[in-house]
C-alpha cells in the first residue's frame, strides 16, 4: 500500500503542470479569437500578416484608425508595410509619409518590406523628400562654401586693405556662402537632423544689394559713411525682428514647422516665403540700378589700371548675372513652375562670385583697394622704375604745360593714355610724374583743373547769364551730376551754392 501511495503521487506532481498549462492555453487561444478589443483586433491583424493574409490584415488595420486608445503611429507603420507586401505602392508611400510625421523614423525607409516597392516613383518622392544623401554636387557646394568663410577671414586679416572696404566685401562673400551651406542643409535633407538651421540664412537676404553697393562707393570715390547710411540696415533689423519668435522655438517645435512644410510641399509657396523674395528681388535690382551707375563713373573716369578695372567689370557682371537668376527664378515659382535647374542657376552664380573674389584674394588682391590701391602703393610702386630724376621734371613741366596752356582737361575723353602720348612716354611714366610731382592720380588732377577753371567761370559770371549745364560741359564734364560731386567735393557747396554765397559776399561789399 505504501508503494501504491508514493506512485499516485508522483503521478499526481507529474501531471500538475500539464493540468496547469492547458487551461492557460485554452484561455488565451479562446481570447485571441474571440476578443474584440481593439488590441485583440490588432493582434489578430498581426497574426494575418505574418501568415501573408494581407487583404484580411489590412481590412482590421484600418478599422483601428478611428480607435482613439491605440497608437496611431503604430497603426501606419503596419499599414504602410501591408501595402508594400501588397505592392500597392502609391498607398504604401501615403502611409509611409504618415509614421514618419508622426515619429520622425527616418530608417523606416531601409526596413526590407519595402524590397518590392523600392525602385516605384511613390517610394523614391517619399525616400528623397526625407532621408538623408549626399551626392556630387552637395559635396561640391559645401566645398565653395567652406572655401567662402576662409576667403572672408583672408580678406579682413590683410592689413595692406582699405578696413571698411574690406568689412564690406568680406561680408558680401561671407552672405554668399552662408546660402550655399544654408541650401546644402536642405538639399541632403540634414535640415530634419539640425532644425535649429531652418532660416538660417534669411536674416541676410536684405543684405546682398547694401554691401555691394557700398563697397562700390567705398573703392571708386573713397566714400566716408555717415549716420544717416545706417538706414539701409533697417530692412534687414526690421526682418530679424519679425524672425526672433520662429528662432526662438525649440529643436521639436522646429522639427514639427518642416516636417509639416515638406507634407504639403509648401517650402516656396507660403505667403512668408513670397513677402521675402519680393522684398529680396526689390533689393537686388534697386541697388542692382545704383552699382551699374557706379561702375560705369569708374569706367568713364578711366583712371583705373587694367588689373582694377577687370575686377570691377568681373564682380559687377556676376553679381547681375545673380539678379537676374533670381528674378527668374522668382517669376517660376510664383508660376507654379518647377524652378530646380533655375534654383541651380542662381546657385551657380553664387558659387562663381565666391571663387572668383576667392581666386583675386590669392592672386592679386590689391584689386580689394580699388582707387586706394595707387594711394596705398605711391611710396614703393616705382622702385624699380627706370625714369630718372631729369626726366621727370622735363616730363612734369611739359605737363603743367598741357594743362595750363593748351589745357587739356577740357577735352571730355582724356585719359591717363592720350596725355602719356602727348607727352610721347609710357603710360607708367606719367603716371609716376603726377603722383610724385603733384601727390595725387590722375582722375584728382583732372578734376583739380576741371573745378578751378569752373571757379574762375562762376567768379566773372556776375549776371549769371551761363547754365550750370553749360559751365560743365565747358570744363569738359559730360554731364550735370558729375560735374556737382566734384564741386561738392571740392569746394562743400553745389555750384548754384557757390555762385550765391560768391555774389552775396560781394553784394555785402559794394553796399559797405
Amino acid at each position: 500500500m505504501r508503494q501504491i501511495g508514493i506512485v499516485f503521487i508522483l503521478s499526481l506532481l507529474l501531471c500538475a503542470p500539464v493540468c496547469a498549462i492547458a487551461p492557460y492555453g485554452v484561455r488565451k487561444d479562446f481570447l485571441s479569437e474571440n476578443d474584440e478589443s481593439p488590441k485583440g483586433i490588432l493582434l489578430k491583424a498581426d497574426k494575418l500578416y505574418q501568415s501573408k493574409n494581407y487583404s484580411k490584415a489590412l481590412q482590421l488595420y484600418t478599422s483601428l484608425l478611428d480607435k482613439k486608445d491605440l497608437e496611431r503611429a503604430s497603426l501606419y507603420r503596419n499599414i504602410a508595410l501591408t501595402y508594400a507586401a501588397m505592392e500597392n505602392s502609391s498607398e504604401a508611400a501615403g502611409y509611409i509619409e504618415k509614421y514618419i510625421q508622426k515619429e520622425f523614423d527616418k530608417d523606416f525607409l531601409v526596413h526590407e518590406g519595402f524590397k518590392e516597392i523600392r525602385e516605384t516613383p511613390e517610394f523614391m518622392r517619399v525616400s528623397e523628400k526625407y532621408a538623408s544623401r549626399i551626392d556630387i554636387w552637395s559635396l561640391i557646394y559645401l566645398y565653395i562654401a567652406f572655401i567662402g568663410f576662409y576667403i572672408a577671414t583672408v580678406i579682413n586679416l590683410n592689413k595692406k586693405i582699405d578696413n571698411i572696404a574690406k568689412v564690406l566685401i568680406s561680408g558680401f562673400i561671407f552672405i554668399h556662402s552662408f546660402f550655399i551651406l544654408h541650401w546644402v542643409f536642405y538639399s541632403t535633407n540634414y535640415v530634419f537632423e539640425f532644425p535649429h538651421s531652418y532660416l538660417m540664412s534669411t536674416p541676410f537676404s536684405l543684405l546682398y544689394g547694401p554691401l555691394l553697393y557700398f563697397y562700390f562707393k567705398r573703392i571708386t570715390r573713397q566714400y566716408r559713411f555717415k549716420r544717416k547710411d545706417s538706414v539701409h540696415l533697417l530692412p534687414t533689423v526690421l526682418l530679424l525682428i519679425y524672425l526672433i519668435p520662429i528662432y526662438s522655438l525649440s529643436e521639436d517645435d522646429k522639427l514639427g514647422i518642416l516636417l509639416e512644410r515638406a507634407a504639403i510641399e509648401e517650402t516656396y509657396s507660403n505667403y512668408v516665403f513670397l513677402i521675402i523674395s519680393s522684398l529680396k528681388l526689390i533689393s537686388l535690382i534697386g541697388y542692382g540700378f545704383f552699382i551699374r551707375k557706379l561702375y560705369f563713373e569708374s569706367i568713364r573716369s578711366k583712371e583705373l589700371d587694367k588689373e582694377n578695372g577687370l575686377w570691377q567689370k568681373n564682380i559687377y557682371r556676376i553679381h547681375f548675372l545673380y539678379v537676374i537668376t533670381y528674378a527668374i527664378y522668382f517669376i517660376s515659382i510664383n508660376n507654379n513652375i518647377d524652378s530646380g535647374i533655375i534654383f541651380n542657376t542662381q546657385l551657380i552664380s553664387m558659387a562663381l562670385m565666391v571663387l572668383y573674389i576667392g581666386y583675386s584674394a590669392n592672386v592679386q588682391p590689391n584689386v580689394f583697394n580699388g582707387i586706394y590701391s595707387m594711394k596705398t602703393q605711391l611710396f614703393f610702386k616705382y622702385k624699380n622704375s627706370g625714369l630718372t630724376q631729369s626726366l621727370s621734371e622735363e616730363l612734369k613741366e611739359s605737363l603743367v604745360r598741357l594743362f595750363d596752356e593748351n589745357k587739356i582737361y577740357k577735352e571730355n575723353d582724356i585719359s591717363l593714355e592720350l596725355v602719356a602720348k602727348r607727352l610721347n612716354t609710357t603710360r607708367h611714366n606719367a603716371s609716376q610724374v603726377i603722383n610724385e610731382h603733384f601727390k595725387m592720380n590722375f582722375h584728382e588732377l583732372i578734376n583739380a583743373y576741371r573745378i578751378d577753371e569752373a571757379k574762375q567761370i562762376l567768379d566773372n559770371d556776375r549776371l549769371k547769364n551761363l547754365n550750370i549745364i553749360d559751365i560743365a560741359y565747358e570744363v569738359g564734364y559730360n554731364n550735370k551730376v558729375t560735374f556737382n560731386k566734384a564741386f561738392k567735393k571740392d569746394t562743400h557747396l553745389t555750384p548754384t551754392e557757390y555762385q550765391k554765397k560768391t555774389f552775396g559776399n560781394l553784394s555785402m561789399v559794394n553796399r559797405a
